[in-house]
């Protein structure tokens, strides 16, 4: 498996051959990528594999996102061929950038070293036991997805007709969140996402702070988890209360988490959260300000949230989400789609 995991780090995405369906300019590049990624894959997949991978585009499985370590529908990558298993982590690396693939490809890595910690001899702790789910015919017209998913990690992706695709819910989480023995010790997979929101926290001023710590104690985890029924509401610090250096702050906290998914729809994203008003954004804190205190900290708007939370494990476990509830699963191009196709009708 460390084979494996070292090739996927350094991997280089195979040139794939052109599908009938994806012509130039009838795609996205981020859309075009994904689709030949993952015919590419479904092509190499004995029969019954392909039907464990491949489910209905209007599927409840498709919805069905979690980071905790359970078994899962999909094809695991343990199930796969050598050459199977190099194309769906090309499928994977479509999604990504490539800093967010190297942490997507660690946080897998670190189930061998949870093997050690915690003597696991029952295969819960397997860095091959991540799954992948295609979600209708990957294709230029019809509405699709794909989900990359295992313990600490989700990744959902949803397009229709050649549309830049939706990427949230997209979750990454470490335990332990600082490898502290072993061959990977020092290694913080997520360590910039809790070093730049402390930085940002700790750069207000005592009144800012009144303002942006809600909670003096951290919640147990991320608020935004699955199945959770009512959005976050903008809470803590405005955008218009912070200095021009700490908005710049503020910033990379926000990018720091869209962009380990593809850089040029994170930057579509982050074009849609100024268009929609930075004024609206703000940054809320709870816990401790010091490495190794329970820490949470939040940045939203009425629709995008990033989150971080590191209080499991005596704050040696962090979970980080991005959400964004209008277009969670493809819910805004979906949405165009329909009322474009009944206009034309």
């Amino acid at each position: 498996m460390k084979t494996f995991l070292a090739a996927a780090i350094a991997l280089t995405v195979p040139a794939i051959s052109q599908d009938a369906s994806v012509k130039a300019g009838q795609l996205h590049p981020a859309s075009a990528d994904m689709v030949k990624a993952a015919n590419a894959l479904l092509e190499k997949l004995p029969a019954e594999q392909k039907a464990k991978a491949v489910f209905e585009f209007g599927s409840e499985e498709r919805k069905n996102w979690h980071f905790i370590p359970r078994e899962r529908k999909g094809l695991t990558i343990k199930e796969m061929s050598p050459e199977a298993r190099t194309l769906a982590m090309a499928l994977a690396k479509t999604g990504l950038s490539d800093e967010g693939y190297k942490k997507a490809t660690l946080i897998m890595s670190l189930e061998s070293v949870l093997r050690e910690m915690e003597k696991d001899t029952t295969g819960k702790r397997d860095p091959e036991k991540y799954y992948v789910s295609i979600f209708g015919t990957p294709g230029a017209k019809e509405p699709w997805g794909w989900r990359f998913e295992g313990h600490h990690l989700s990744l959902n992706y949803s397009t229709v007709a050649g549309a830049s695709p939706s990427m949230t819910p997209s979750f990454f989480g470490t335990n332990p969140g600082e490898v502290r023995e072993g061959e990977k010790k020092g290694l913080r997979v997520l360590g910039k996402e809790e070093d730049l929101g402390r930085e940002l926290i700790k750069s207000l001023s005592d009144e800012q702070r009144k303002v942006a710590i809600i909670a003096e104690k951290a919640p147990d985890d991320v608020l935004s988890v699955p199945n959770r029924p009512e959005r976050t509401k903008p809470e803590g610090i405005s955008w218009e209360k912070l200095t021009a250096d700490q908005q710049a702050k503020l910033m990379l906290v926000v990018k720091e988490q869209l962009f380990r998914c593809r850089p040029d729809v994170a930057k579509e994203e982050i074009a849609r959260i100024e268009k929609a008003g930075l004024a609206k954004v703000h940054f809320a804190w709870a816990g401790g300000l010091e490495r190794g205190e329970p820490h949470y900290y939040r940045v939203q708007n009425e629709s995008f949230v990033v989150e971080y939370d590191n209080t499991q494990g005596k704050a040696n476990h962090p979970h980080s989400v991005w959400r964004d509830w209008d277009n969670d699963f493809g819910g805004d191009i979906l949405k165009r789609h329909i009322e474009e196709s009944h206009k034309a009708k």
